[in-house]
């Protein structure tokens, strides 16, 4: 992985961490009556992202059990090769399970620094169709397909866990069909 390269989910972990999480440089400080509290010193949604990450992972990989557990490691680039290290062991669905947390987790990074292009490659899982954009209004993914609709005539919307398991099982798939 080159220094720029932040396609990964460990890579965009670190990269939440070093860059998102403190306030923008060259950002005018808020102005406050004197009366209140100065703003946090760091964007609280990104560190209650990254903690709600960190603990996702941490307690999956503990309630492995695996057969040498090994302490997390202090940088957040190294997680979730810790992750798969803690659950080499586990069979085939469960190692699934995992590495689809691992892909929302990434693609919850990307749409957190901004880059919701991470979205597009994916198929809609209802239709098949290649319509999948992030619907920053709603808070969700959404397919573009017209026909592609709910019970209520709305586009169907998806969450970043559904758009990681249809990921992985295509990717499992696709190594079955390989061999």
């Amino acid at each position: 992985m080159s220094a720029g390269d932040d396609s990964t989910p460990a890579a965009r972990l670190a990269l939440l961490q070093a860059e998102y999480l403190r306030p923008r440089k060259g950002a005018a400080p808020e102005r406050t009556a004197t009366n209140q509290p100065p703003s946090a010193p760091i964007r609280l949604g990104v560190y209650d992202h990254l903690e709600a990450c960190i603990s996702e992972v941490v307690a999956d990989a503990r309630a492995a059990k695996a057969p040498e557990p090994t302490p997390r490691p202090r940088q957040l680039d190294g997680l979730y090769g810790w992750y798969i290290e803690q659950t080499a062991h586990l069979d085939a669905g469960r190692r699934q399970a995992r590495d689809s947390v691992i892909y929302r987790q990434g693609l919850e990074h990307a749409v957190l620094m901004g880059d919701t292009s991470v979205i597009r490659p994916h198929p809609c899982p209802a239709c098949a169709t290649w319509g999948l954009f992030w619907s920053k209004e709603m808070q969700a993914i959404v397919c573009a397909n017209r026909h592609c609709v709910d019970e209520d005539g709305l586009s169907t919307r998806w969450t970043f866990a559904d758009i990681a398991d249809a990921h992985i099982r295509r990717q499992v798939r696709a190594v079955r069909r390989a061999t």
